[in-house]
C-alpha cells in the first residue's frame, strides 16, 4: 500500500519542476503566439471596422445619389411636362391664328364680291338707263314727230330720268 499513498502524496521537487515548465511555456506563448494572434485580431478587427465604416459611408452616398436621381428625375418630368403644355399652347395658338386668317380671308374674299357685284349692278344699272334713256328719245320723236334740238333732248330725257327711282 505504499504505492497507493505515494500517488496521493504532493510530490514538490515534481511540482515545481511544472511550475517551472509552465511558466517558461506561458512566456514564450505570450512573446511568440499570443502577441501576433492578438495583433492579427485587432488588425483584422480593425479591417472589419474600417470595411463596414466605409459600407456605412458608401450606403450613405448612394442614398444621397438616389434622392438627387429622384430630384433630377421629377424635375425631367416637370420640365417634359412644361414642354409639352408650352407646345400644345403654341399649336392651340397656330391654330387659332390659321382660323382668325381663314376668316379674314374669306370676309375679304366676301367684301370684294360684293363690291365686284355691286359694282356690277351699278354698270348694268347705268347702261339700262342709257338704253331706257335711248328708247325714251326714239318713242319720243315718234310720238311728237319733231325734231328736238341737242339742249332741249338732254332736258327731256333728264326729266324722264328724274322720274325714275335711282334702283
Amino acid at each position: 500500500m505504499i504505492v497507493a499513498q505515494n500517488l496521493l502524496a504532493p510530490n514538490w521537487g515534481l511540482f515545481v519542476w511544472m511550475l517551472v515548465s509552465f511558466l517558461a511555456l506561458m512566456a514564450v506563448l505570450g512573446k511568440y503566439a499570443w502577441g501576433p494572434i492578438t495583433k492579427a485580431l485587432e488588425e483584422r478587427e480593425k479591417g472589419i471596422q474600417d470595411s463596414m465604416d466605409q459600407a456605412r459611408v458608401a450606403l450613405e452616398e448612394a442614398k444621397a445619389i438616389q434622392a438627387d436621381n429622384t430630384k433630377a428625375r421629377r424635375e425631367a418630368e416637370a420640365g417634359a411636362q412644361a414642354f409639352l403644355r408650352a407646345a400644345r399652347e403654341d399649336a392651340e395658338k397656330l391654330r387659332n391664328n390659321e382660323v382668325e386668317k381663314t376668316r379674314e380671308q374669306i370676309q375679304t374674299m366676301q367684301e370684294q364680291a360684293r363690291i365686284e357685284i355691286e359694282r356690277e349692278k351699278d354698270s348694268a344699272l347705268d347702261a339700262l338707263r342709257h338704253q331706257v334713256a335711248d328708247m325714251a328719245i326714239v318713242a319720243a320723236e315718234k310720238i311728237l314727230h319733231e325734231t328736238l334740238d341737242a339742249d332741249r333732248q338732254k332736258k327731256v330725257v333728264k326729266d324722264f330720268l328724274g322720274g325714275f327711282s335711282q334702283n
